[in-house]
């Protein structure tokens, strides 16, 4: 198996690797490696304080109500991208040498998870603004600041509060897979598909479709330009090409006259895989990961065939 980022990959959380020397079952099993067994950091647990504060300052009393029961905000907070770093000390509290052995609820240390806090309150009654909207960004960290929410997304909102109202609790993130649960899932839109080169079968009719001035991710014109020696194989502009085709597909009215101009046969044992990540591992440190999580289980797999035969 051999694997090379696509030339302008990665961009931002989304990557296409190309992959060779395989055939598709591994790739599958690299794509739900990826989407069950990559393990990330997310919200578990929430505690929150319940009934009536006073402000000391104001005067204001401020009542534990909001637009969303509590079960929905900590839903919403559980699919707040945690900052996940492969290589540090967090394990699951499964794994956990001082929670192993507890009872689910009494699980929990400095070694398997993370706390965040949050007090918001509404606006004050002297305010013009009916409401305060309460975003990732309000979460404290009180662990390793490691896992400081990243500011792309401070933004993300988790609920409303008028005025007098108030929002307090307790957030405990730890390590898991996504096969447990969605919130543990490193990457979303998983998929792959055989690597293509284009031909530039009729150049004439081709016309059809280089007229309509259509561009490349990279901006340049699908003209014959793209092509060398009437074929094209640059994974990235292949891939725009078989998008453009829709232009001149069945049931635009033009597909008669193009005529299959521009024809796509199938490379051997090379597949375009592609995926975009939550934003709480790097592009990169997910398929590494995936790798390592694949390499781990077959070779456990082999120890105990070896047991077995011994």
């Amino acid at each position: 198996m051999k694997a090379s980022v696509v030339e302008g990959y990665p961009k931002g959380n989304k990557m296409k690797i190309l992959i060779e020397d395989v055939d598709a079952s591994q790739v599958n099993a690299l794509r739900r490696a990826i989407m069950s067994d990559v393990p990330k950091m997310a919200i578990e647990k929430v505690m929150f304080t319940l009934g009536v504060n006073q402000d000391n300052n104001r005067g204001e009393i401020f009542e534990s109500v909001n637009a969303l029961p509590d079960e929905v905000i900590a839903h919403r907070l559980a699919m707040i991208p945690i900052p996940t770093c492969p290589d540090n000390s967090i394990v699951s509290p499964f794994e956990c040498m001082n929670c192993k052995d507890m009872a689910e609820e009494d699980r929990g240390c400095p070694m398997c998870q993370v706390l965040y806090t949050l007090n918001v309150q509404g606006p004050s009654a002297d305010s013009d603004e009916p409401f305060h909207v309460v975003r990732a960004g309000d979460l404290t960290n009180v662990s390793d600041p490691t896992f400081d929410i990243s500011e792309e997304m401070k933004s993300i909102p988790i609920t409303y509060l008028a005025q007098g109202q108030f929002l307090e609790f307790i957030a405990f993130a730890t390590l898991g897979r996504g096969r447990d649960h969605a919130k543990w899932s490193a990457a979303s839109a998983v998929t792959f598909q055989p690597r293509h080169e284009a031909e530039l079968k009729k150049p004439k009719k081709a016309s059809i479709l280089f007229d309509l001035d259509l561009k490349t991710s990279d901006g340049r014109p699908i003209d014959a330009k793209l092509f060398s020696n009437k074929k094209c194989s640059d994974v990235s502009t292949v891939l725009d090409l078989e998008k453009a085709m829709h232009q001149v597909g069945h049931g635009t009215g033009r597909d008669g006259d193009f005529d299959d101009a521009i024809v796509f046969n199938k490379i051997d044992g090379s597949f375009v895989f592609s995926y975009e990540t939550d934003g709480s591992l790097a592009p990169e440190a997910v398929f590494n990961s995936a790798i390592e999580e694949l390499k781990t289980r077959f070779s456990d797999l082999g120890e105990d065939l070896g047991r077995a035969f011994a």
